[in-house]
């Protein structure tokens, strides 16, 4: 008997100019306030500059419903965070509160965080300081500049999510 695989190509995102580049489509983005920097530091709000792959994807089922994915994933629940204190041992990870050092909330009541996708910036080793939770996820209305994300439009950020693979790059150039 013969298998056939279907290869998924591997889609690669290109960051330049406030503006993300897939498959010869351009899409306004927002970046960090302070643009890019090449050495990163928390709370510098910039974005790093460099080739990343995707480490998970978060989301709000509650608004966005069941999502299949091809990389892991997980809905957003009450309690998730993610940690911003270079002091923790858990700097630049998942965490739930209650949590009694620096995080971020996950779950927002503003649309940001309805779908999240981790950067596997300063993930391997962690370096205390370096920055931490690099997502690529939902601009603000008016592209108003992030603390040093990554953020698009919600229909296309849903729709790049659900193509992103283990080989997928995001490529942040000056």
């Amino acid at each position: 008997a013969i298998k056939i695989l279907f290869i998924i190509p591997s889609m690669n995102l290109l960051v330049k100019n406030n503006h993300l580049f897939i498959k010869g489509k351009k899409l306004q983005c927002a970046l960090g306030r302070n643009g890019l920097k090449k050495n990163k530091k928390e709370g510098d709000l910039s974005t790093p500059i460099g080739c990343f792959k995707f480490n998970k994807i978060y989301y709000r089922a509650d608004k966005l419903g069941e999502v299949n994915f091809i990389i892991d994933s997980s809905i957003i629940q009450k309690n998730d965070g993610w940690c911003d204190d270079e002091k923790s041992k858990f700097y630049n990870q998942y965490i739930q509160f209650p949590f009694n050092e620096s995080a971020e909330r996950l779950f927002r009541d503003d649309d940001i965080y309805d779908i999240l996708c981790v950067l596997d910036y300063n993930t391997s080793p962690i370096i205390p300081g370096e920055g931490s939770a690099i997502f690529l996820h939902v601009a603000r209305s008016n592209f108003d500049e992030t603390k040093g994300c990554i953020a698009i439009e919600k229909k296309s950020l849903l729709m790049i999510a659900k193509n992103i693979t283990r080989e997928s790059n995001i490529v942040i150039e000056d």
